[in-house]
């Protein structure tokens, strides 16, 4: 993961994710966050969740919208507004965090290692607690 901080843009797989996202069709953005969602939800806990970045950033787009939620100001994330997301990406959303703070997952490990695994499941958790509330 080449990583220059924490934010759920700052690093590159997530910076190109936003590019993705701009790039979609107003009316198939909403798939592009299921299907990166999807993919890290549905790894199951033998499996190695790897490449959860994009997913943190979807997550982080959801999280937005939602009440409580920040805006995703990032020059790395899309340059355009997203349109109003369909509110059952908000589980998806949580279920796949949940999948990526588990063990056998990449990030987790990643962010371990560089010895910055607490800051990073803090920041995990409080998008999990505004995508749960909502």
């Amino acid at each position: 993961m080449g990583a220059w901080d924490i934010g759920h843009f700052d690093n590159d797989t997530a910076a190109d994710f936003g590019g993705r996202v701009d790039d979609a069709e107003p009316g198939g953005k909403a798939d592009v966050l299921r299907d990166v969602l999807s993919a890290i939800a549905d790894t199951g806990p033998e499996q190695y969740a790897d490449c959860g970045e994009e997913a943190v950033a979807a997550a982080a787009l959801i999280a937005a919208q939602c009440p409580g939620g920040e805006p995703v100001t990032t020059a790395y994330g899309p340059k355009e507004p997203l349109p109003p997301l369909p509110a059952d990406l908000r589980p998806l959303a949580v279920r796949a965090l949940d999948r990526l703070t588990a063990e056998n997952a990449e990030p987790l490990d990643l962010w371990a290692e560089a010895g910055e695994d607490q800051a990073w499941l803090a920041r995990i958790a409080a998008l999990r607690a505004v995508l749960a509330a909502a």
